[in-house]
């Protein structure tokens, strides 16, 4: 769960490392649904005899299906104003994909918060650096900036 802190203390957590997500196993079974929901069925994810002669040697992930868990592993991390009553994805200012998640891989999600700005009387905007690390390797699956809109009660 993401700490929960009252909205006049957010501030205090701009550039603060906080502690990650849990590690999520990436399984075929999930990229083959993610292929089917986007009809993106490129060999490099869905056929394992044909991914295997490629560079990474077995499928990977969507790259969108790895965003696409922002929002159940930012779910997990960070922080949230207290008495938030919804939570809205607001967009991405960027997106990066910095190396693929292979099938079988593990990921997780460090948030990082950058920004806050009260857009309204109960509606606060958070901006947040968001990486997706990968088990056991050096360079992140994803680097993206992201904005959560918080309705604040």
């Amino acid at each position: 769960m993401p700490e929960t802190v009252p909205k006049d203390k957010l501030a205090d957590y701009i550039d603060q490392d906080t502690p990650p997500s849990d590690w999520l196993k990436i399984e075929q079974e999930r990229i083959d649904a993610f292929a089917d929901a986007t009809l993106d069925h490129q060999f490099i994810h869905v056929d394992k005899e044909k991914a295997a002669q490629t560079p990474f040697g077995t499928t990977i992930a969507h790259g969108y299906l790895t965003l696409s868990l922002l929002p159940y592993l930012t779910g997990q991390c960070g922080v949230i104003p207290e008495g938030v009553a919804m939570a809205i994805n607001y967009g991405s200012n960027k997106v990066r994909f910095l190396q693929p998640v292979k099938v079988g891989s593990e990921v997780r999600a460090h948030v990082k918060l950058k920004q806050i700005d009260e857009k309204r009387p109960g509606q606060i905007l958070a901006t947040s650096e968001v990486t997706v690390e990968i088990k056991d390797e050096d360079k992140p699956a994803l680097v993206a900036e992201t904005l959560a809109l918080y309705f604040v009660q």
